[in-house]
């Protein structure tokens, strides 16, 4: 073969050291990632079904981009799935991630994985519902801290608003939480400690729709069909009462029944906007979950931490909402100095 049809191999050759040159300087020019010997967080949670918890992901997800270290992210598919929840804890501790943290689904029912993450010597922190101290403490479990805000207050928070707007007098239903979930029970027992001192406001309906949209539109539903005199309702979570609203509106009676949830989701912010919801209480779960996983580094750091970490809370009305600069979700983003009420 004549060498003069040989393919020569020298613009190839230029081609794919080009190209090594160019994946180096990538390479290079990138900002270094965590190594396989930097500690593994884990961050468990109720479920990645719900707009709070995507929120909180969001904020573990931003330590993580500065502090440099590595995450898993697990939840079960319900948030009343506790089970489910234990088994993926008990899968953490097998993988011996370096350190837990928990937003438990069931307070009393999480004691007994953070008591085998204590003996794997896996430190756990808690973040957004506290676990049962009584339980913990029976079973020699620890906690290394805690990161949330104050269900009760925000309770309390909600029936005063309620109250107020209804000048002390009406026909209230409640859709409570899990029965048994520390989460639910402090702000239904808040939301009592209020409207008890009022005489005039009568709870005529009080049931769970277990935090779930659907869950809270049929039972809702059906405590108007049973009490049509309703006129206004608490309800111990936005999705819940996003799905009330929508009973409301199917049955002819927007306008005459008030509604106050409880997180800020976004969904809910904008029915608050509308005058479809007559309020609702922000937490911070983003603030929540950058905290819990800054904290369980600095406890692997052998470094103090603050124990009880209360994220601020805020009752969000339209005025709020008309007022806000720059119109943030408190609820669903970082915490603004403006937005925090002690």
């Amino acid at each position: 073969m004549n060498s003069r049809n040989r393919p020569t191999r020298r613009p190839i050759l230029m081609l794919l050291a080009t190209v090594c040159i160019g994946l180096t300087w990538l390479q290079c020019g990138r900002e270094a990632g965590p190594s396989a010997d930097d500690p593994v967080i884990a961050l468990v949670m109720k479920t990645l079904n719900h707009p709070y918890f995507l929120d909180m992901q969001r904020g573990a997800k931003e330590a993580v981009r500065i502090l440099n270290i590595r995450l898993v992210i697990q939840a079960a598919e319900r948030e009343i799935d506790v089970e489910k929840q234990m088994q993926i804890v008990e899968n953490m501790i097998q993988r011996r991630v370096s350190a837990l943290c928990i937003a438990p689904s069931g307070s009393r029912e999480i004691v007994p994985v953070i008591v085998k993450a204590n003996r794997a010597g896996i430190p756990v922190l808690i973040v957004d519902t506290r676990v049962d101290q009584e339980a913990l403490r029976e079973a020699g479990g620890e906690i290394a801290g805690f990161v949330g805000s104050d269900n009760l207050r925000g309770g309390r928070v909600a029936g005063e608003y309620l109250v107020e707007h209804l000048n002390g007098r009406g026909k209230v239903a409640i859709l409570e939480g899990i029965p048994g979930h520390e989460t639910g029970d402090s702000r239904l027992r808040g939301f009592h400690q209020v409207i008890r001192n009022h005489p005039g406001i009568q709870v005529l309906s009080s049931q769970t729709a277990n935090w779930e949209r659907a869950l809270g539109y049929t039972v809702f539903q059906n405590m108007l069909q049973a009490q049509p005199d309703i006129e206004a309702l608490f309800s111990c979570s936005d999705m819940m009462a996003l799905g009330a609203i929508e009973a409301i509106a199917e049955a002819g009676r927007e306008g005459s029944i008030v509604v106050v949830g409880f997180d800020a989701a976004r969904e809910a912010r904008e029915a608050v906007r509308q005058g479809r919801l007559l309020a609702t209480v922000a937490q911070y779960p983003y603030e929540m979950g950058k905290r819990v996983v800054e904290n369980a580094v600095e406890v692997l750091k052998g470094n103090p931490i603050e124990k009880d970490v209360e994220v601020p809370i805020r009752l969000i009305t339209k005025e709020v909402l008309d007022a806000e600069t720059p119109p943030d979700a408190p609820g669903t983003g970082p915490m603004k100095g403006n937005y925090i009420r002690k």
